[in-house]
């Protein structure tokens, strides 16, 4: 292997030590090896960097090991030009794996430049992503105490969300504050608790909430139930922060939320994962749509392509993706139309990730042009989705020995 680099580090992080290991020489030599192994307190980590700052030594390789890369990260940032790699691709050969066995290996990659380092955006978007992602753990908290408090009520016979669609609307609050409440509800009081087309279905409410509901079902409703407002509070001053940290973006995530089935929130979530330097850190769309993890898998051998599946990717980034593909499913877009064309061959689920890898890249088009999405009317397949039917048709009348001519309906 050709080396590229005179000077040049490897880290081997785990959660109690760093092993380092340094290469230094000519281009054209063999390079001097130098072995250290530090703690991950602070102090052990600036003596990293001191240690590595009396080498001479500025660009530093290191795997993304669980989290505890994040603090070396964070310490060694200012001083050296990192690169953290990608596990998986910088694998040694098998009996040869030790820690400092690692570090080395990982310096000799990083001398002949063979390690593509992973996208790591600056500080303020690292806090803005740990924010969203947050944000998404608390929605789902949200939603398990919602389906713990609607279990509680179908043990009790408790039958509202047979005739309410939103049990936690403004009605349906109302009258699960009345059964915590252990309060005997009548038609007058049903009648004043809910709204709007829920007033015609008063006697259907009464008889939903004739059940057996004791004590105990009270009294776990509300512990869940003030679990649920605190978490609702909690994800309210949280959405203020995102909003404050995403402020100096506001350009860049209008752009993404003009895209067709992207919300706001989605926007800000998207914006969180990729930061603002996508076409600098993936020249191509292909590139990032591989990093989201929604490009199509490619497995073959001798000439044949097997079944394979789409790489991991960054799971939340792609979580959004495919969300905004559902959402654009029934729309009358050119996203929605290329849904539906992929969908009649192969499926919802695979005609969702097809669409959010078109997602992907009308992203990165956007970002790379920094401009809003404009709806383009072209046609994607439409015509030939129904001319294929009709020429099987009428090539099966010609075969039983008729003879077919087709005129449009006026």
């Amino acid at each position: 292997m050709d080396a590229v680099r005179m000077c040049c580090a490897g880290l081997d992080v785990h959660q109690e030590t760093v092993v380092a290991c340094v290469l230094k020489g000519p281009i054209e030599q063999k390079p001097q090896c130098h072995l250290k192994t530090f703690g991950t307190t602070t102090r052990e980590l600036l003596g990293l960097q001191d240690w590595l700052s009396e080498h001479g030594c500025l660009e530093v390789v290191m795997e993304s090991t669980g989290v505890f890369w994040k603090p070396v990260w964070n310490i060694l940032e200012g001083s050296c030009d990192l690169v953290l790699a990608n596990a998986q691709r910088v694998k040694n050969m098998p009996g040869r794996k030790s820690d400092m066995q690692d570090a080395r290996w990982l310096a000799q990659l990083h001398r002949c430049g063979l390690i593509e380092g992973s996208m790591v955006p600056e500080q303020d978007i690292r806090d803005l992503r740990d924010l969203t992602r947050y944000r998404s753990k608390m929605v789902q908290a949200v939603t398990a105490e919602k389906n713990r408090i609607h279990k509680i009520l179908q043990d009790a016979n408790i039958k509202l969300t047979t005739f309410m669609s939103d049990l936690y609307g403004v009605s349906g609050r109302g009258l699960l504050q009345k059964i915590m409440d252990g309060e005997v509800v009548d038609e007058v009081t049903v009648k004043n608790l809910v709204k709007t087309r829920l007033k015609k279905k008063v006697p259907q409410l009464l008889d939903a909430l004739n059940g057996k509901l004791r004590r105990h079902h009270r009294e776990m409703i509300r512990d869940h139930w003030d679990h649920l407002v605190y978490l609702e509070k909690r994800i309210t001053e949280l959405e203020a922060r995102i909003e404050a940290k995403a402020e100096p973006y506001l350009e860049r995530i209008e752009q993404i939320d003009s895209i067709p089935g992207i919300e706001r929130t989605s926007a800000v979530t998207i914006f969180a994962e990729v930061g603002p330097h996508v076409a600098e850190m993936f020249p191509s769309d292909a590139q990032f749509a591989s990093w989201a993890g929604v490009c199509p898998g490619n497995n073959e051998s001798a000439g044949k392509r097997k079944k394979s599946k789409t790489m991991q990717g960054n799971k939340h980034l792609k979580g959004a993706l495919c969300q905004a593909a559902w959402a654009n499913s029934r729309s009358s877009n050119r996203i929605g139309q290329f849904f539906r064309r992929i969908r009649k061959r192969r499926g919802d689920k695979k005609a969702n990730v097809a669409t959010a890898h078109l997602l992907i890249r009308i992203l990165h088009a956007l970002m790379r042009e920094k401009r809003s999405y404009q709806e383009i009317d072209v046609s994607l397949g439409d015509e030939t989705s129904k001319k294929n039917p009709l020429d099987r048709y009428v090539k099966y009348i010609q075969q039983l020995g008729y003879s077919v001519q087709l005129n449009p309906i006026q």
